[in-house]
């Protein structure tokens, strides 16, 4: 891992997004002394963050990570239920457990969601409206950040 004197070395955050492809994992850190990058995938798309103060350009997504239309991503903003808070997301309320929800499935105004682990603190995510789930956005176990969309009601 180098750094150019023009900024940071291009082939390190593409090793480091393909570090992310191959093990499935949603973010990646590596600090070197002042150097710290910082590659994420969120809203199905795949980022690189440098510090301090340098910003390296987007990684290039790969087909089976094509970001949605403008008007399906207005809808998905419309319907969707943001994360109150940054955690863990869990589907289920243990390991071997159902699913609190599924797609297709119609659900109750307060009904859990997900749960979000925060501080070691298990935190229900409650249904703000009634309504029928048309996507889950996350996976089990995954990081979630605040404002994040997390389920998606119609």
């Amino acid at each position: 891992m180098s750094i150019k004197k023009t900024g940071v070395d291009q082939q390190l955050i593409r090793d480091l997004a393909g570090i992310l492809n191959d093990t499935n994992l949603t973010e990646i850190e590596v600090e070197l002394g002042d150097l710290k990058v910082r590659v994420s995938r969120q809203a199905q798309a795949v980022h690189a963050v440098a510090a301090p103060l340098a910003v390296a350009a987007p990684v290039a997504a790969t087909a089976s990570q094509a970001v949605a239309p403008a008007a399906a991503a207005a809808d998905l903003s419309k319907n969707a239920v943001p994360s109150p808070m940054v955690g863990t997301a869990y589907l289920a309320p243990s390991p071997d457990a159902k699913a609190f929800i599924e797609v297709g499935q119609k659900v109750k105004e307060g009904q859990t969601l997900l749960i979000i682990e925060a501080m070691k603190t298990m935190n229900q995510i409650p249904s703000p409206r009634a309504g029928t789930v048309t996507a889950i956005l996350i996976e089990d176990a995954q990081p979630v950040e605040y404002g994040m969309p997390l389920v998606v009601l119609e």
